[in-house]
């Protein structure tokens, strides 16, 4: 039989030798429109077909005109549903995938879950990494050294290599979860520690900024703190303080309060720093310290006195920071005549002397606010009374340099007549003050 089509493309015969390899070629032919394989011959269209004729006969085989038709819409819906259904399969797998690399970064990384919250446990041998072998020394103190290190996610972070630490592992573990609870903006944060045979490592926040005591003390010091900065630090500092004595659930005494503890992030805000390290006090902050913390020059009397060492014993430390911030000069320095600063200060305020330009940091070339530089001097002057119970608190020390509060004349305190030059002070006499405040109209 053969087949003649009207209207139709051209037909082509293809050597191929089985109705499946003619169907197959048909339908990879974007343009083929129909095939028939008779007698082991395939012949296929391209182009539309609109009529077909039987022409002839010769025998009564039945043969087939296999016509290419489109999908059904069903088809096609069904099509687009098995791609939506397998796109959801490749995000669940991925899904699944990032689960479980996270999983696995927790595990390399291990995480301590305390009293503190959330505090990274880290290995010893990731921390060596991070600091590219404590190459970066930022600082070093009474409790240890501080290295620069970086992170796999590019965060910097201070670690700071304890030493001369007794305590065991437990013990350890609940005062790294005391301190990683404790949160303030002017308080540097802990991120967690390393604990790994007899080492102890703690992982802190990294102050861009470094410490107060780099830019007040140190020539390299590329940055020169203004009055604003300077102030700003000391009630960052003040507020800091409050929160450790006054919010926390134990109050916490510091007793080691100076420049090199008191850390700026980007924009010179004050963070005090290493407060964690200190032995913690009961609510009534009265138990007695039996060994002297802190550091020469910034030490409350009571701590050579063997008197009970409460939080004012930090008030104390914090009196000696700003004579210093104002200076520019260290506590046990002597300006060039010979004369102690806190000394001559303590003098000048003791007898009612509000112009204390003469005391600024010569790099401040006089360029400081006077009533908040007298502020400061009362402030300070109050809080290194040899009687703690006419030291102010830090909480009222912060209202005062804000200008809420006003305070009265403080007194020379006693323990500066020891550096009294030629006893000069010795002919000041007051009666016993008491410290109080007024309230302010600005």
């Amino acid at each position: 039989m053969r087949f003649s089509t009207q209207d139709t493309g051209d037909s082509r015969s293809l050597g191929v030798k089985s109705d499946k390899e003619c169907r197959s070629a048909c339908l990879s032919n974007c343009s083929c429109t129909g095939y028939v394989f008779d007698d082991g011959k395939c012949v296929v269209w391209d182009g539309e077909v609109y009529n077909i004729q039987q022409l002839a006969s010769g025998d009564n085989r039945e043969r087939v005109f296999h016509v290419r038709v489109k999908e059904s819409g069903k088809t096609s819906k069904m099509r687009v549903w098995i791609v939506i259904g397998a796109v959801g399969v490749l995000f669940v797998l991925l899904g699944i995938v990032t689960l479980v690399i996270l999983q696995l970064m927790k595990r390399k990384v291990g995480r301590y879950n305390g009293e503190a919250g959330d505090l990274i446990l880290f290995k010893y041998k990731d921390i060596k990494k991070a600091t590219k072998e404590f190459s970066e020394k930022l600082g070093e103190g009474g409790f240890g050294s501080v290295f620069k290190g970086t992170l796999p996610d590019s965060r910097g972070i201070a670690v700071k290599v304890l030493k001369n630490l007794r305590q065991g592992e437990k013990q350890f573990r609940a005062e790294v979860s005391t301190i990683g609870q404790i949160q303030h903006i002017n308080l540097v944060r802990l991120k967690g520690f390393c604990i790994e045979d007899d080492k102890r490592l703690l992982v802190l926040e990294y102050m861009k900024n470094g410490s107060l005591e780099h830019h007040l003390f140190r020539e390299n010091s590329n940055v020169s703190l203004d009055w604003k900065a300077r102030y700003n630090i000391m009630i960052g500092t003040a507020r800091g303080l409050k929160y450790l004595h006054e919010k926390c659930r134990d109050c916490i005494i510091h007793c080691d309060i100076k420049p090199d503890n008191i850390l700026l992030d980007d924009e010179f805000n004050a963070k005090v720093g290493d407060f964690g390290l200190a032995k913690l006090i009961g609510r009534d902050c009265s138990r007695v310290l039996t060994t002297i913390r802190g550091t020469r020059g910034y030490l409350a009397p009571e701590w050579i006195s063997g008197e009970a060492i409460t939080a004012k014993a930090d008030v104390f430390s914090y009196g000696k920071l700003l004579f210093e911030i104002i200076s520019g000069r260290r506590n046990m320095e002597l300006l060039d005549d010979g004369d102690y600063f806190p000394a001559l200060v303590a003098d000048k305020i003791s007898k009612g002397e509000e112009v204390l330009m003469q005391f600024l940091d010569q790099k401040l070339k006089g360029k400081a606010n006077s009533i908040e530089l007298t502020r400061a001097c009362k402030v300070a002057c109050w809080c290194i009374q040899d009687d703690e119970k006419n030291r102010p608190t830090m909480g009222l020390v912060i209202q005062i340099l804000e200008g809420i509060s006003e305070v009265g004349i403080p007194p020379f305190p006693w323990f500066l007549r020891g550096f009294a030059k030629d006893n000069e002070y010795q002919s000041i006499v007051h009666e016993p003050y008491t410290f109080y405040t007024t309230s302010s109209n600005n």
